[in-house]
C-alpha cells in the first residue's frame, strides 16, 4: 500500500466500531468531519464478546482470539479509511506555497493570488475594514468633541451665574440686586477663569490672571 500523505491539522475520531476523521483550517480553525464508516472487524468482535458473555467457557477464549485478530485487521481497515478521508477532505483545503499552512478554500484562500489570505490579504475586504475603522474613529472623535463642548458650555454657564454679595440672590447684569437692592457695581469676575473677585483686585485670587 502507498504511503498516506497527512497533515497535523486533523483529529482521529475513530473507535472500535468504526472510523471518522476531522480536518481543520490552520488559519480560521473551521473544518470538516468525514461521515462515520462502520468497522466490520469491530462489529464481529462485538458479536463475539456478546456470545462469550452469554455462554462463557471455551467460547470466551474464542472471543479473546477474535480480539487479537481484529486488532491487526482493524489497523489495516483504519489506514484504508484514513486514506479515503484524506482524499475526501483535500479538495476543501489548499496548502500555501509561501507559509505552508493548510487553509480552507471557502474563507482563507486567495484564489487570484494562489496564496493564503495571511500572505496575500483580500484587498477589497481589507479596504472595507479600514473604511469601517476610520468611520468608527471619526464618529468617536465627533462624540468626544461634542461631549467636551457640552462640558465647556456647562462650566461657562456655571461660572457666569453671578449672585448678590449681600443676599446671594441670582443677578444678571443689573447695577442693583432685584431681591434686596444692594449695589452690585463692586462685584467683579475674572476675565480668565470667571471666578468672583473683589472689585478692587488687580489679580485673580484663583488663577493669578491680571485684571
Amino acid at each position: 500500500m502507498d504511503l498516506i500523505k497527512f497533515v497535523r491539522n486533523h483529529k482521529d475520531e475513530s473507535t472500535e466500531r468504526g472510523f471518522q476523521f476531522e480536518f481543520f483550517c490552520d488559519r480560521c480553525e473551521s473544518g470538516f468531519r468525514t461521515p462515520f464508516k462502520a468497522s466490520a472487524t469491530g462489529l464481529a468482535s462485538e458479536a463475539l464478546d456478546v456470545a462469550s458473555g452469554l455462554l462463557g467457557g471455551v467460547f470466551g477464549t474464542i472471543a479473546n482470539v477474535g480480539d487479537r485478530v481484529h486488532s491487526a485487521a482493524w489497523e489495516k481497515a483504519h489506514d484504508h479509511a484514513f486514506a479515503e478521508a484524506v482524499k475526501q477532505a483535500k479538495p476543501n483545503f489548499r496548502q500555501c506555497p509561501r507559509c505552508s499552512q493548510w487553509v480552507c478554500v471557502e474563507g482563507c484562500w486567495n484564489e487570484a493570488r494562489g496564496l493564503c489570505k495571511d500572505c496575500t490579504p483580500d484587498l477589497a475586504a481589507e479596504m472595507a475594514a479600514i473604511q469601517v475603522d476610520a468611520t468608527i474613529e471619526e464618529a468617536r472623535q465627533v462624540a468626544h468633541a461634542a461631549a467636551n463642548e457640552r462640558a465647556t458650555a456647562e462650566a461657562f454657564d456655571e461660572v457666569i451665574k453671578a449672585t448678590c454679595p449681600k443676599c446671594g440672590a441670582p443677578v444678571s447684569g443689573s447695577k442693583f440686586c432685584a431681591a434686596c437692592g444692594a449695589p452690585l457695581a463692586t462685584q467683579k469676575f475674572c476675565v480668565e477663569c470667571g471666578s468672583k473677585i473683589p472689585g478692587n483686585s488687580k489679580f485673580c485670587p484663583e488663577c493669578g490672571k491680571p485684571q
